[in-house]
């Protein structure tokens, strides 16, 4: 059981983010580290309890991930209903803020463009794209023509000069 308590105390809200967090609450309050410290302690705590909490109902409901609803119900459970009507709006603040990050990542909500003109050009330059593989196809094919063409004249000029040799012997051997 000692290495469950083990990770449990690395389990902590990083401390740097707990004192943005009493600067930006408390600007011209001076707090002390061990009272730093008891503040982180006391929200991992409280995140421990309801997050454990919102597992329970969670597995009640026969559900495999935690909802928002089931922290809902888990602080309610716990006794801090007085939070609920805040932590909704923090959840409705979170769904807006998550919205507006997807539409923004959108490229082409970003772009500004109409789908239908989005495709054309799409559609234009795949038609291009055809129309260049086809040149390059037809030019390849050119280069391999004349390529057989030139080994054609070279393998006649080497017969004709083979010919014209032979003939040159027999002249000679008639000589003899």
């Amino acid at each position: 059981m000692a290495s469950s308590s083990r990770n449990d105390d690395d389990l902590t809200i990083p401390r740097a983010a707990i004192n943005k967090m009493i600067k930006e609450t408390l600007p011209n309050v001076r707090v002390a580290n061990d009272a730093r410290e008891l503040v982180v302690n006391c929200c991992t705590e409280f995140i421990h309890l309801i997050s454990s909490e919102a597992n329970e109902i969670c597995n009640k409901s026969e559900k495999k991930t935690i909802s928002p609803e089931h922290v809902i119900q888990a602080l309610e459970s716990l006794g801090f209903a007085s939070y609920i009507s805040e932590v909704k709006e923090v959840l409705q603040e979170c769904k807006t803020v998550a919205l507006k990050r997807r539409k923004a990542s959108s490229r082409l909500e970003n772009l500004g463009i109409p789908e239908e003109e989005l495709l054309r050009q799409q559609q234009e330059l795949i038609a291009k794209a055809k129309q260049q593989q086809v040149e390059l196809a037809q030019q390849e094919w050119l280069q391999m023509q004349q390529a057989a063409q030139q080994a054609q004249l070279a393998a006649a000029s080497a017969s004709a000069s083979n010919q014209a040799g032979s003939s040159q012997d027999e002249d000679d051997e008639d000589d003899i």
